[in-house]
């Protein structure tokens, strides 16, 4: 119930956020989607290649090949059968984290943690693609090397 309310007050926060007058946009604008809509171009995936080095501390390592097929389900991960810490040297690949053994309640585990099992909430494979929306990030200096 606790969480209901939480959940209540962020929405209700966010909504009196939105000046008088502004409706939210979606990045299309304001044309509506029909059946003349032009449909969106896939990204290309990238081949397999070296991993993007990353951005800021904590950041989730990209993928950085193709997982197009894949099947990660409650029965079946994909991603373990090479990066499993029982495949990980015979397939070449980086090992999963010591941090992916560990439950929400900071107890280490023999097996993944069920909240570290579906891989693509956090790691998605890198493509060469322009920002949906322009910004003016930098990269953290101790992350490049500086």
């Amino acid at each position: 119930m606790k969480h209901f309310f939480h959940a209540l007050l962020l929405l209700l926060g966010f909504a009196l956020s939105i000046p008088a007058g502004h409706a939210v946009e979606s990045l299309r604008g304001d044309h509506p989607l029909n059946e003349n809509a032009k449909k969106p171009v896939p990204k290309k995936w990238q081949r397999d290649t070296t991993p993007i080095k990353r951005d800021y501390v904590q950041q989730p390592p990209l993928v950085p090949h193709t997982i197009e097929g894949y099947i990660i389900n409650t029965n079946s991960n994909k991603c373990l059968s090479c990066h499993s810490w029982a495949n990980y040297k015979d397939k070449g690949a980086t090992k999963i984290s010591l941090t992916h053994f560990t439950d929400r309640d900071g107890n280490d585990l023999a097996n993944i943690s069920a909240r570290r099992y579906f891989c693509t909430q956090c790691h998605v494979p890198q493509v060469d693609a322009k920002p949906l929306v322009e910004n003016n990030f930098a990269p953290v200096k101790s992350i490049m090397g500086h």
